[in-house]
C-alpha cells in the first residue's frame, strides 16, 4: 500500500500532549498560504459526549460521539458518524487538495477500517499525509505503514520541518478551476 516515495506523516504524542492543537493550528497557517487541507481534527473527548471533529477544508464541526447513554463506557465513537466525515472528506479530495491531515490513528485503522481508506486514497494521488498517532499505538502504525512513514514529534516545528520538505512547489489549484493567460504565461 506504501512505497518509499510517499509523504506520509506520523504525529506522534503522548498522553499529556494535545496533538489536535498542534494540527488545527498548522492546518489554518498552511491554509492561510493559499494550500488547500482537506481532514478533519477532533475536538472533545473521545470517553464523553463531547466528541466531535472539525473539517478542515469547510470548518464545519460534526459530532462523532454516540448520542447519550449514561450506562455507556469507554469510547463513545459513533461509527455511522465517522463514516459520515470520511464521506465528506473523500468528497473534499475529488476537487483536489495539497495536504490531507487524519486526526487519528487508533484500532479501527489499525484493522484497516476507520478512515484508514483515505490514506491511502490520497497517497494514491501524491498527497502528503499526517495522522495524529499515540505513543501507544505507534507499533501498529509501523505496521500498517509498512514502516514507510516519518515520525514526527508532537510540535509545530516538526510539521513546518516536513511540510517545507514535502511542499517544494506552489498550491495546486483545485480541480477544475481555470488559470488565467497571466498564470500560465508566468
Amino acid at each position: 500500500m506504501f512505497d518509499a516515495q510517499c509523504d506520509l506523516a506520523a504525529l506522534v504524542y503522548e498522553p499529556h500532549q494535545d496533538p489536535d492543537a498542534v494540527l488545527r493550528s498548522f492546518a489554518s497557517d498552511v491554509n492561510a498560504r493559499g494550500y488547500r487541507v482537506v481532514g478533519m481534527v477532533q475536538a472533545g473527548q473521545c470517553a464523553d459526549s463531547s466528541l466531535s471533529a472539525v473539517l478542515l477544508h469547510s470548518g464545519e464541526k460534526l459530532l462523532l460521539a454516540q448520542d447519550f447513554d449514561p450506562a455507556a463506557q469507554g469510547c463513545r465513537l459513533d461509527l455511522a458518524r465517522l463514516q459520515n466525515a470520511g464521506e465528506r472528506i473523500a468528497d473534499a479530495l475529488m476537487h483536489g487538495a495539497d495536504l490531507v491531515i487524519i486526526n487519528r490513528f487508533g484500532k479501527r485503522e489499525r484493522d484497516g477500517n476507520g478512515l484508514a481508506y483515505l490514506i491511502e486514497r490520497a497517497l494514491d494521488a501524491d498527497i502528503p499525509v499526517v495522522i495524529a498517532v499515540g505513543k501507544n499505538h505507534f507499533a501498529d502504525w509501523i505496521k500498517f505503514a509498512g514502516g514507510m512513514s516519518v515520525k514526527l514529534r508532537c510540535d509545530r516545528d516538526a510539521l513546518d520541518i516536513w511540510w517545507q520538505r514535502v511542499s517544494a512547489g506552489e498550491p495546486q489549484p483545485a480541480v477544475g478551476a481555470h488559470q488565467t493567460v497571466c498564470e500560465v504565461l508566468k
